[in-house]
């Protein structure tokens, strides 16, 4: 039978998603917890691969097993054996024909700055220091651009295997706080899929553009021509969290 957990982590010591010989990996350790759990070797496949240093709040699961605990109750029993820094946060059994990974129809990544006079450690962890203070309406305005289907090859780091570089993005926004004198700045985009890099590469570029260091016209020549030398720095993944996996229905009613 196959099940769906909703997993949250802070991906500061791992080294992504996918299993690897050289790093701890998110996917090796709930492997383990699992093999531990049901006494059987169990592969888990998620959503997508985040890249190392990469967090999770709904990150999306699937796995086949023969057991008898009780699908709501698989969260609990995979936590007894997981690190303080991965969550399984919802358990179910899995729709018919469901894959956490083919079957999803939109993800969402959520990329956090702070703008403070200081660097702030106790923020470190989850967002990223930002000086000065970019332009808030530039930002908001420059996000809409990547809005639509585009190929974003100037976007996707080298040693990527997709077979397209074409995606089309939903939702680029940005929203803001201000918490004693501080700006905090979220941006969040919504997309079909993304490439290796590539929100941490747009957020560089828009905040290139909403700081005066990149113009208009040379956003849009990166996404018009594939022109890597168009585009922005790519930010520190700290700042990079999966919120959300859409797949057009609740999984854990």
């Amino acid at each position: 039978m196959r099940y769906v957990i909703l997993v949250a982590y802070d991906g500061t010591r791992f080294g992504g998603w996918q299993t690897q010989k050289n790093s701890i990996t998110v996917q090796q350790i709930l492997e383990k917890a699992a093999e531990e759990t049901f006494g059987v070797k169990t592969a888990v496949v998620a959503s997508g691969r985040t890249d190392s240093g990469v967090h999770a709040s709904g990150q999306v699961c699937h796995f086949d097993a023969d057991i008898s605990v009780p699908a709501e109750k698989i969260a609990d029993a995979l936590n007894v054996r997981l690190p303080e820094d991965i969550s399984v946060l919802k358990s179910a059994a899995a729709p018919p024909g469901f894959d956490a990974n083919r079957s999803a129809k939109l993800k969402t990544y959520c990329y956090r700055i702070y703008c403070e006079s200081r660097r702030n450690p106790l923020k470190d962890r989850y967002a990223v220091h930002v000086k000065p203070t970019p332009d808030f309406e530039k930002l908001q305005y420059i996000l809409h651009i990547f809005e639509g289907e585009h190929d974003f090859k100037a976007y996707c780091a080298s040693g990527s295997t997709a077979k397209t570089t074409v995606r089309e993005i939903k939702r680029a926004e940005a929203s803001r706080t201000f918490e004693g004198g501080a700006e905090n700045i979220e941006i969040r985009v919504t997309g079909n899929g993304f490439l290796y890099n590539m929100v941490r590469t747009l957020v560089g570029t828009a905040l290139g553009y909403a700081r005066g260091a990149i113009d208009e016209a040379r956003i849009r020549k990166s996404l018009s021509e594939g022109d890597r030398e168009s585009v922005g720095k790519t930010m520190p993944a700290a700042g990079l969290t999966l919120e959300n996996v859409d797949y057009g229905f609740d999984l854990f009613v």
